[in-house]
């Protein structure tokens, strides 16, 4: 059992594998938590879709990918905020043009660089097993801002998830809330493309949050148990993918998943169990 442990993380590119992979999972779980609650699902989405452009530009000019990515995703954040905040355009429209503008955009440039469509996969899908030491210092810097902007900011984000109508009440600046917690949103969204892709980057924002809103109530627990989660979920994933010779990316997901059923099922208030036993008693 030891050996079946620890075999995989004998490679240096499993080692640094599970420090990126768990560091993006705890990440995106916390992150995810005021996703679930402002229901802003769609809009991780769309930003992971929307980048698509960024990484395009960064390879026909020979920039950094990542830096591309990162200016592409905070100019749309910034963009659907502007958009929304207007009052003639609802939210969930926004994201939906802007979304789909710049997935097009980024589709058509990619179609343009024939030698790119190769490496298209690595974008889509991810590659945890390829990060680099580069890698890895670019997850820890801009997740470490990303956490400093959730600590610092905590009790103020906390009102505007719950009720931005008591936060305006309150005199809390909730225009530029909503545009740092979208900013916030993009840059946890770019940081987890190295993990689990493009294609996949919703989900890891979305799926701790909701298992772990059905365990708790209070968010500081919420996003303990959500960051628990994605943490295991990513090591169980990486086990995976090494035996089973399958997507990291994609077993990490799947394994959260598995997890969300499990909560959904057994969850102490709001799990099927719990529901039916509390029926049964009713009766």
């Amino acid at each position: 059992m030891l050996d079946f442990l620890l075999a995989p993380f004998s490679y240096a590119f499993m080692q640094r594998a599970l420090i990126a992979s768990t560091l993006v999972g705890a990440l995106c779980a916390i992150v995810g938590c005021y996703v679930v609650l402002r229901g802003m699902a769609f809009l991780g989405d769309a930003l992971a879709h929307a980048i698509l452009p960024g990484v395009a530009i960064a390879f026909l000019v020979g920039g950094d990918l990542f830096i591309g990515a990162l200016i592409m995703s905070i100019v749309v954040a910034v963009g659907i905020g502007y958009l929304s905040q207007r009052g003639r355009v609802r939210e969930d429209t926004a994201i939906g043009i802007i979304f789909s503008g710049a997935l097009a955009l980024g589709v058509l440039l990619i179609s343009s660089a024939q030698s790119y469509q190769t490496d298209l996969t690595h974008i889509l899908f991810g590659n945890v097993l390829g990060v680099s030491d580069r890698d890895l210092l670019l997850t820890i810097g801009f997740g470490a801002l990303v956490l400093a902007a959730i600590v610092l900011l905590y009790k103020e984000f906390l009102i505007f998830a719950f009720d931005p109508t008591f936060a305006a009440t309150l005199k809390l600046p909730v225009g530029g809330l909503r545009y740092l917690l979208i900013i916030v949103v993009a840059v946890t969204v770019v940081v987890s493309l190295q993990m689990v892709g493009v294609g996949l980057a919703a989900a890891m924002l979305v799926t701790p949050a909701a298992a772990a809103s059905l365990l708790t109530r209070r968010l500081s627990h919420m996003m303990l148990v959500a960051a628990a989660i994605g943490v295991l979920s990513s090591m169980i994933g990486l086990y995976v993918s090494y035996y089973a010779r399958v997507s990291t990316g994609a077993s990490i997901v799947l394994s959260c998943t598995v997890l969300f059923v499990l909560a959904l099922i057994f969850g102490p208030r709001d799990g099927l169990l719990a529901r039916y036993r509390a029926g049964r008693r009713a009766r």
